[in-house]
């Protein structure tokens, strides 16, 4: 059993040598996951607005052309003549909006909504973050979990065999055995879950970087984790009520409604356009018929009476207005939350990474000393057991409390909306070099 562990161990160190970090995985991320790449499509298409916008203040130019075969019976005075020919003619027509108000708002919608599709992808580009952070943490906490269930499992195997060979002897009761040997069956249980839940976690990681991850670099040993800064909970809620990508987004989204109900009302008003064109006709018949002309004039509409849908549009407008507002709002409280989640999650898990660092200092002395107790026949073979599991588990949570602490650093950025790839730098820093 202990050579087993001790090649598993030297291949973990082997591939540590060349182990990616947070950094690589999440350039990956950044070529190969799908929900991005759909962002940064959408990011593109969002482009688009302001140029479709802008169209309806140029000048539209349309150019048309005919052919017609005529067949037609002349009766003349002079007797009856049939003709056989085409009538051929092409007009260009050029019009240039001089007062279109609907025209004028949708191109400042246009410009909203790209700017809208800014915001959409600076959101998406910190969703990518995180979701990349999350992930390789998860694999990570996985390996730690498993690692601690595999010398959980090598040492209830060691404490059964003590256990039986002392039943041989005669200084145990089959008692101990039987405990010793249920541990060690949970122990195996144990480990195999946890080898399920590390590839579970690795084919999670998978999604995102589009390929089977490499073995990962881990945290480097003793890494202390800094406060958040600014100190202070309020400073990073102020922030995020204005800084927060989806804050912004709902702001341009109610900036945009706005503008709607604007160029809903504009249904109502005149427009004049420039109307400028040029046409030929050609009618060959008894005599040739051939005119061509230019016309240049303006053009009033008078909307009067249109059925109620502009009155219509108007009230719908007005409601979808009234929406964007509440959706600002809980945009707010949404951001500001969790930049309160974010902030305790960092100051207390920093708390509980510490009492979980003297956990693991007070379990690992206890483990000793039930050792030498239960050698020395003060403590039984169920204290020793129980002394193993305690420091395993409390390794388990001390990784967890880790990456948590980690993760709730980035989702404080996030929430203020300043979160970059300089913040996977700096946790990459933490990392073990390669």
């Amino acid at each position: 059993m202990k050579r087993v562990v001790a090649v598993c161990l030297s291949s973990l160190f082997a591939s540590a040598a060349f182990a990616a970090d947070l950094s690589q995985v999440y350039r990956d991320a950044l070529a190969n996951d799908a929900r991005f790449s759909a962002a940064r499509a959408q990011f593109d298409a969002g482009q688009e607005k302001v140029v479709q916008g802008r169209a309806g203040l140029l000048p539209t130019i349309g150019a048309s052309a005919s052919t017609t075969y005529n067949d037609a019976d002349y009766r003349l005075p002079a007797g009856s003549r049939d003709y056989s020919y085409n009538s051929n003619g092409y007009a260009v027509q050029l019009t240039q909006p001089l007062f279109r108000w609907q025209n004028w708002v949708q191109y400042k919608q246009g410009e909203l909504q790209t700017a809208l599709a800014g915001s959409q992808f600076g959101l998406a580009r910190q969703d990518l973050i995180l979701r990349t952070a999350e992930a390789y943490f998860n694999v990570l906490n996985a390996e730690d979990a498993l690692a601690a269930v595999a010398q959980l499992r090598t040492a209830a195997a060691e404490q059964l065999e003590i256990a039986k060979t002392s039943f041989e002897v005669g200084t145990v009761t089959i008692t101990d055995v039987h405990e010793a040997q249920s541990r060690f069956d949970l122990a195996s249980a144990q480990e195999i879950a946890a080898r399920n839940e590390l590839d579970v976690r690795r084919e999670s990681l998978a999604q995102i970087i589009g390929k089977e991850p490499e073995p990962l670099a881990g945290l480097r040993p003793g890494v202390e984790l800094q406060r958040p800064q600014p100190d202070n909970i309020g400073d990073w809620v102020k922030a995020a009520e204005t800084g927060s990508f989806g804050v912004q987004a709902q702001q341009l989204a109610r900036e945009i409604a706005t503008r709607e109900v604007e160029r809903a009302g504009a249904g109502h008003l005149p427009t004049l356009d420039l109307v400028a064109t040029h046409g030929l006709n050609n009618r060959p018949s008894i005599s040739v018929d051939r005119s061509e002309s230019t016309t240049v004039g303006l053009q009033l509409s008078v909307p009067l009476y249109q059925g109620g849908g502009v009155s219509s549009r108007e009230r719908e407008a007005a409601a979808l207005k009234m929406k964007a507002d509440a959706d600002l709002e809980d945009a707010r409280r949404s951001a500001a939350l969790a930049a309160r989640q974010s902030y305790l999650g960092v100051t207390s898990g920093m708390a509980q990474v510490r009492a979980l660092e003297a956990a693991k200092v007070s379990s690992t002395s206890a483990l000793e000393a039930n050792k030498l107790g239960y050698e020395v026949g003060v403590r039984i073979n169920i204290d020793v057991l129980n002394a193993q599991s305690q420091l395993a588990d409390t390794l388990k949570q001390l990784s967890r409390a880790r990456y948590d602490t980690l993760l709730a650093q980035l989702r404080l950025k996030a929430a203020a909306g300043t979160l970059g790839e300089d913040d996977v730098q700096a946790i990459n820093a933490l990392l073990a070099s390669q």
